[in-house]
């Protein structure tokens, strides 16, 4: 294996390899470096996410499930277990974003024409407008995060990642 260069900056995931490699040099940290670094990034990115969404009343939670029924297209309606499944959450955790978000006019729910058992979640025209804001404020967010980067190694930055989402999903 081939020497790494040094790091341009020292992170906090970079004392903890030290601290490891001082007290357990025979362990491999290269798993920790990368997924260390993962977790560190999507926890900082959730938490600015939380805040650019307060403005609109919404939590992060919230946000997913106004972008899922976007993201299905007109006429912006899931059932609660197309929800619940896109967004690997438990039907009790469905029911309470789902409730909050009816209260507040974003989405209501109505029985399935084609199943008498069954519900539809469906944006309302106020949903779809904060929601179309929303994605966009949470977009230009993580820009700016990626403009560290630039452009070539951002695509590359997602390209490893997805490789390494695929194997690690399998």
């Amino acid at each position: 294996m081939s020497a790494r260069p040094e790091p341009r900056h020292a992170d906090p995931v970079d004392a903890i390899i030290e601290q490891w490699a001082r007290v357990r040099p025979d362990l491999d940290t290269a798993g920790m470096e990368v997924f260390g670094r993962v977790y560190r990034i999507a926890r900082a990115m959730g938490d600015r996410h939380e805040q650019v969404y307060a403005p609109f009343g919404i939590s992060r939670g919230e946000f997913d499930v106004l972008a899922t029924l976007r993201r299905a297209g007109e006429p912006y309606t899931l059932s609660p277990r197309q929800l619940s499944a896109t967004l690997m959450l438990t039907t009790g955790g469905m029911t309470g974003r789902l409730d909050k978000l009816e209260r507040a006019g974003l989405l209501r729910r109505s029985p399935d024409p084609h199943d008498r058992r069954g519900l539809q979640v469906t944006l309302t025209e106020e949903g779809l407008r904060l929601i179309d804001e929303a994605v966009a404020v949470g977009a230009a967010e993580q820009s700016r995060a990626l403009a560290a980067l630039g452009p070539e190694r951002s695509a590359l930055l997602s390209d490893l990642l997805r490789d390494l989402l695929l194997a690690t999903e399998r």
